[in-house]
């Protein structure tokens, strides 16, 4: 396990690239209890400390408070605020908003508008707010423009008024309202349709202080046409920034954020070799222009499966001709994983030892669930995140405390992504005399960040603002939305009047140590999501070197291995007239040899079937069970020689024969629970040519 409390001390300064770069791959799924327990050493928590950040964030969340908001802002903060995501309708609404985007045909969209909205309680959320967009009362008909007059003699519900104008006006118009909705919402995230708008649009915020890192929005780039098309936005972008004229008194120049996946279709480790060149190659024709018109680059985080390949890749990009001596080329760390306070160490030793400053931006992560459910769904050994939100939250504070300590001083400039009060009292509190900046969401933390620059301090707050047409904006606005209705989420509890200030600021390494466990023991480990009843088959994740060079080197044993089959009966293997087996891959490579039964062997085998049916049928479920049980668990002990076999014999990609050997071991499982639940209930039991009649009888 990384020593976290230790980077401090100096243990790692005389660390190699390579050493760094293991303590951050075998971080991957490193004992949540163990590893908290070591960064909670790195939180400045001593009494006093607690007791100043506390009262710093407790004044900021007053001031904010007091904060007149004006127009939109008003109704979407009102909005989300009642229908947020602890509510039924609040996660229809959010769901359905993330269905549409993906409904490619009409006829679908209508058919799930009609589904979900008529079965919600709207009327428990009338007059519940004094908000006028809010009591317009349903998703679509809010924001389309028009306040909707509620009909008092349809029994004055608002459920009754959508069914009555849903079947006046037909689903299609309610569709179109929903998008024109959520057009009106994205005005409220994203800055402008084109980087001229976008500049246009942050005039005012530069005078106040802001200055911005602009985001091109679109997914990743499913084809190389995609990745054209997101490579010409980004140069398109650059070259109007470069172009635009700054007062540099009033606010530091713009820089510009770019996504990986957006660039190259291939973008993952199975195309490591095509990242490393391909994807490289653009990048450098990007930091080339990038730096020509002094528009400085950050690399943006994604998936966490994708971090090890991205730092490879960032780190080619650095110490290439293009990047050398700039100190403009940025990267960010999400605080969420595991691997962050490595990752810092890492890049810090890059840094020295090249001698180019990096920008870095420290966020706490954006796709928790997600992640967490992938990590479920492949059987890791464990989660590459933390479970808790204060997990989160005091791994963010101890990645701050080393960004802001002399150890990083002349390699890391340290940008601190946060709409939290206590968040920033904390890292104000922390910096001394460090140079480091704040970063905020286009459409959030607003009236935060305005108290910070209107007091001393505090001198750049850097806006990340996202530039695209609506066709683009509506994931990420989604993403926006479900933050934002996250009954978690610290900007909808700012907003909520009800919400008392002291519990938005209590210190997260309180909060952590409140609870019996660092660790949240109700997100069960990904192998016990089936509960006692079965353990989830064991994956191997490919991605991460610490998982896949033990793999690869276990499969390495078999790369020669010739086998032998042939027919069983009574627990003997017969001979019989063999054959050669070719690897369909590579025709000159034996697998192994095939026997193959006869006449004489397949008589043998009728006959030992049917003296042996009357006692396997007598035996009981539950030993029967148990063998499938015990067969599971030795599929998974001898894992590694089947998917050198399904490769080498069938010619499976290494990840088929993953999931091959997996789904068995599943099945195994699966239907031995089964078959002890139907124990005694004969007539629970599938007809004969049912599957646990197949496997049982």
């Amino acid at each position: 396990m990384f020593k976290a409390s230790e980077v401090l001390t100096g243990r790692y300064d005389s660390a190699t690239l390579d050493e760094l770069f293991q303590a951050i791959t075998n971080n991957y799924i490193v004992d949540e209890e163990q590893y908290l327990s070591e960064l909670i050493k790195l939180v400045p928590s001593s009494d006093d400390e607690i007791q100043r950040i506390t009262k710093r964030a407790h004044d900021l969340v007053h001031k904010v408070r007091q904060y007149d908001k004006k127009g939109l802002m008003v109704g979407i903060d009102a909005f989300l605020q009642q229908y947020s995501l602890e509510t039924q309708e609040g996660i229809i609404l959010m769901c359905l908003a993330e269905a549409l985007l993906r409904i490619p045909d009409a006829a679908t969209a209508d058919a799930l508008i009609e589904d979900k909205l008529s079965g919600a309680k709207w009327d428990e959320h009338l007059s519940k707010s004094d908000s006028t967009l809010v009591n317009a009362s349903t998703w679509g008909l809010m924001l389309t423009g028009k306040i909707i007059t509620l009909d008092k003699s349809i029994d004055g519900k608002p459920s009754s008024l959508l069914n009555r104008l849903v079947n006046r006006l037909g689903e299609p118009v309610i569709r179109q309202a929903m998008l024109a909705a959520m057009k009106i919402m994205g005005k409220q995230f994203v800055l402008g349709r084109t980087v001229q708008e976008a500049l246009k649009n942050s005039t005012d915020k530069r005078k106040l202080g802001y200055t911005h890192s602009y985001d091109m929005l679109g997914e990743a780039a499913l084809t190389m046409k995609d990745a054209q098309k997101y490579f010409e936005d980004y140069s398109s972008a650059i070259a109007a920034l470069g172009a635009q004229q700054y007062d540099e008194s009033e606010a530091p120049r713009p820089t510009i954020s770019i996504k990986l996946s957006a660039l190259h279709p291939r973008y993952e480790v199975a195309n490591e070799d095509r990242t490393m060149t391909e994807l490289y190659d653009t990048l450098v024709k990007l930091v080339s222009q990038a730096r020509s018109l002094n528009v400085g680059v950050s690399i943006d985080a994604e998936e966490v499966d994708r971090l090890e390949l991205s730092l490879k890749l960032f780190q080619k990009l650095y110490n290439s001709e293009t990047a050398k001596g700039w100190g403009l080329l940025g990267i960010v760390v999400q605080a969420y994983s595991k691997r962050a306070l490595p990752v810092l160490c890492w890049l810090t030793r890059l840094a020295k030892d090249q001698g180019d400053e990096i920008p870095v931006r420290l966020v706490k992560g954006a796709y928790w669930d997600s992640e967490l459910k992938w990590a479920q769904v492949a059987g890791e050994g464990g989660y590459p995140l933390f479970t808790r939100k204060a997990g989160t939250d005091v791994s963010y504070l101890a990645c701050a405390r080393y960004l802001l300590s002399d150890a990083t001083r002349g390699a890391i400039y340290p940008q601190f992504a946060s709409h939290n009060a206590q968040t920033v009292a904390a890292i104000t509190d922390m910096a001394g005399d460090r140079l480091y900046e704040f970063q905020r969401l286009h459409g959030m933390g607003e009236e935060l960040y305005d108290t910070l620059l209107a007091e001393s301090g505090v001198s750049t707050v850097r806006i990340y603002a996202p530039v695209g047409a609506h066709k683009d904006l509506l994931p990420y606005l989604v993403r926006r939305l479900l933050e934002n209705g996250a009954n978690t989420s610290f900007v909808h509890k700012l907003v909520d009047p009800k919400t008392p200030i002291e519990s938005l600021v209590v210190h997260p390494l309180t909060t952590l140590q409140s609870y019996k466990t660092l660790a949240n023991n109700k997100i069960v480990q990904p192998i016990d999501i089936f509960g006692a009843e079965r353990k989830n088959s064991k994956g191997i994740n490919m991605n991460i070197i610490s998982e896949s060079e033990p793999f690869f080197a276990a499969l390495d044993k078999f790369k020669d291995q010739q086998w032998s089959a042939g027919p069983i009966v009574n627990g003997e293997t017969l001979s019989g007239d063999t054959i050669e087996v070719k690897s369909p891959y590579d025709t000159t490579q034996i697998v192994g040899k095939v026997a193959f039964a006869n006449n004489q062997a397949v008589e043998q085998a009728l006959a030992s079937a049917h003296n042996a049916f009357g006692s396997w049928c007598s035996t009981p479920v539950e030993v029967r069970a148990n063998a499938l049980q015990k067969l599971a668990d030795l599929l998974e002990e001898n894992r590694e020689e089947l998917i050198a076999l399904c490769t080498r014999e069938a010619g499976k990609s290494i990840q088929d024969g993953i999931d091959e050997v997996r789904e068995a071991v599943d099945f195994c499982r699966y239907y031995a629970v089964q078959a002890k639940k139907m124990m005694g209930k004969p007539e629970l039991l599938p007809g004969p040519t049912g599957e646990l009649n197949e496997l049982f009888l």
